[in-house]
């Protein structure tokens, strides 16, 4: 069969397109049979269901229209009777479809204007979602672009296949660029838009700087040396800590290489800023004290449930610590995850004066005894007027100064102080309208039920319908900076699992669960644990 110019010419275009578009040749010739469809449709009446078909390899063009098999014709151009159909199609039954011939259509010139137009908008929406499904697989990748334009300090770069943007706030600040300068960027984000797929790329991620140190560095992209977290100021100075996997490989200094070669390609790129490789540590104190360098550390105490630290440092350290307008500890604060509180010594040293003489007033005033008595007692260690009452007697009579009987006597009076304060917080309790039942979970004392009143928890079912953060906060993270928002029981010394746990008795006491679901629960906890720690078969496991 002979084929016609016009024909080879409707498959050369298509192959045309779909080399320039990069897309599939296939989405060109729907696309072509969609737009003759419609062109058809308004030669033969919009009600007409037209069907066009192109040859791949004919590029041949067949029109047809579906006729419904009825019983009766309401619409000659939609319909045909079940006698007329089986004649052409013996197997025909009613609500079947039945395919007629149509014959070959001139195009005019507004039915080739609206074709040309419904072929150009399913290419564009085809080379959309080509350059969709090509970049939202390299989310975490640095590419390479021109300058294209700049738009409101906003950079727009040619990527060859697509355009992406980089927005001013992600540039590194003081930096310029021009048209056809070249760009080196981390894509974090690609987004199916309206006006096309949006490529969101950064200069100032903190996995930009991650991505260029695996460029450097063969051990980081061979995964011998990991990349654990990276805190940033862009522009200015950068935290990076890193680990090995290799014992008898340095993590620190393959990073910084041969005389800082490697470091200072990365810091070359980076506009001049200043890195600090920090060797990670899973011990969160070593971790912590590491990430404060260069300034040196003399003490740290860790609050685990709270992820805050308190740093100890000599005066003459402190500047350094905290370094210019707080950057040092911000940045280190951010690599660690914890809120970092920064003392000199002297500092520390006034706070626990002050700790000390409170103490010593709460057991002057408790115990009604002297001061030389109260400073005794807080000098020992003890904090609270119910250690006092709950301590052995054998601890209190040892102390010097301090005979069986001024133990018993300091104990008897501690009790009767506690009877009263207790008096006192379950009036109020009563007061604050707070059920006794809530009494019955375990570690809910009459103090922590005045606080539960004043936080509008006041029955089982509140208490029930709680979650750990309402009971002892939680801290919020944003741009480096962390906000702490108390819960109800704050200030008691309840850990979030036991704030878990006092819940879960709730739930159980007011009906919600069972002891049983509460069982059952625990149980395939454990064994996600176990499956999740057991090594795959055929694989060793894993080596610290």
């Amino acid at each position: 069969m002979a084929v016609s110019a016009n024909r080879l010419e409707l498959l050369q275009i298509a192959d045309a397109v779909a080399r320039e578009k990069v897309i599939d040749r296939m989405i060109v010739v729907t696309a072509m049979e969609d737009a003759i469809q419609k062109a058809a449709r308004s030669r033969y009446g919009s009600e007409t269901d037209v069907r066009a078909e192109i040859d791949p390899k004919t590029g041949e063009i067949k029109l047809q229209r579906l006729l419904k098999v009825v019983e009766e014709i309401d619409n000659p151009a939609t319909d045909i009777t079940l006698d007329i159909a089986r004649g052409r199609n013996p197997a025909a039954q009613l609500g079947d479809f039945i395919a007629e011939p149509l014959p070959p259509m001139d195009f005019g010139r507004i039915a080739a204007q609206s074709a040309k137009q419904v072929i150009v908008q399913k290419v564009r929406e085809a080379e959309r979602d080509r350059q969709f499904d090509e970049f939202k697989d390299r989310i975490g990748e640095i590419v390479n672009g021109q300058v294209k334009r700049v738009e409101y300090g906003n950079v727009i770069v040619d990527l060859g296949r697509g355009e992406a943007i980089v927005r001013r706030d992600e540039l590194i600040p003081r930096e310029t660029f021009r048209y056809g300068d070249r760009v080196r960027a981390y894509i974090y984000d690609v987004r199916r838009e309206q006006r096309g797929p949006q490529i969101f790329m950064s200069r100032t991620h903190p996995q930009f700087m991650a991505k260029l140190f695996a460029q450097e560095v063969p051990e980081i992209y061979d995964g011998i040396i990991e990349v654990k977290s990276v805190a940033r100021d862009p522009g200015s100075r950068a935290k990076i800590a890193v680990i090995s996997r290799d014992s008898s490989i340095d993590p620190v200094g393959a990073c910084v290489g041969m005389r800082g070669s490697r470091v200072q390609a990365v810091v070359n790129e980076l506009q001049g800023e200043k890195i600090d490789i920090i060797p990670w540590s899973d011990d969160p104190a070593t971790f912590i004290v590491n990430s404060l360098q260069p300034a040196e550390v003399a003490k740290v105490v860790l609050d685990e449930d709270a992820e805050r630290i308190e740093v100890v440092v000599p005066d003459d350290q402190l500047s350094l610590a905290i370094g210019r307008r707080g950057q040092n500890v911000r940045l280190a604060s951010q690599l660690t995850g914890w809120d970092i509180d920064i003392l000199t010594e002297q500092e520390e040293s006034e706070r626990r004066q002050k700790e000390f003489q409170d103490r010593t007033a709460l057991f002057i005033e408790a115990l009604d005894v002297d001061e030389v008595v109260g400073q005794l007692l807080a000098s020992e260690g003890f904090v609270s007027v119910t250690e006092i009452a709950y301590v052995e007697l054998d601890e209190l009579a040892s102390i010097e100064g301090f005979d069986e009987e001024t133990a018993v006597e300091l104990q008897s009076r501690a009790a009767e102080y506690l009877a009263r304060i207790e008096g006192e917080q379950d009036a109020e309790r009563q007061e604050l309208g707070v059920e006794d039942v809530l009494k019955e979970i375990p570690g809910v004392t009459t103090a922590a039920l005045v606080a539960l009143g004043k936080a509008d928890i006041k029955t089982m079912d509140d208490f029930a319908g709680c979650v750990p953060d309402d009971l002892v906060g939680w801290v919020e993270r944003k741009d480096g900076e962390s906000t702490r928002f108390p819960g109800a029981l704050d200030g008691f010394d309840i850990s979030r699992a036991e704030a878990e746990a006092m819940i879960m008795q709730a739930r159980i006491k007011a009906g919600w669960i069972t002891e049983e679901d509460l069982k059952a629960q625990d149980e395939e906890a454990a064994e996600g644990e176990t499956d999740a720690e057991a090594p795959v078969e055929g694989e060793a496991p894993a080596q610290a």
